[in-house]
């Protein structure tokens, strides 16, 4: 049975196309590798990919969504689109510290600009000044 890996990448090309053929390179008949092509998706429509090498999800939430989709069906997705909700050095303190890991003191603070399409009415809501 064949097996496709795909890459996913963003404007880099180095990796991707050393990764590309460093597989190739094995000489596996049972195994292709190809650049991921990504387009409109339906829920129940599979993807035919076996391994998807994921190198831009993290900027591009669409991508992110379809890999998510991509690991319900059975794609092993390597940098796991999951993560990027979990990737909270924050919240990895707070949880080490109610489990009793000693943690450096740590302090979370609001964005010195708004971030993306926020305004300053997205943000009416912080305390200000901080002290």
């Amino acid at each position: 049975m064949q097996k496709t890996i795909g890459i996913l990448f963003g404007s880099e090309n180095s990796f991707p196309s050393a990764l590309a053929e460093r597989i190739q390179s094995r000489n596996a008949d049972d195994v292709q590798v190809e650049y991921v092509q990504v387009g409109a998706r339906m829920p129940e429509r599979l993807t035919r990919y076996a391994v998807i090498v994921d190198r831009i999800s993290h900027e591009v939430p669409f991508y992110r969504a379809w890999l998510k989709a991509a690991s319900l069906e059975g794609t092993i997705v390597l940098n796991n689109p999951f993560w990027a909700s979990a990737d909270d050095k924050f919240f990895g303190y707070a949880l080490a510290q109610r489990l009793g890991i000693p943690i450096p003191k740590t302090v979370l603070l609001p964005h010195k600009l708004p971030p993306g399409q926020c305004t300053d009415q997205s943000l009416r809501n912080l305390e200000f000044p901080l002290d």
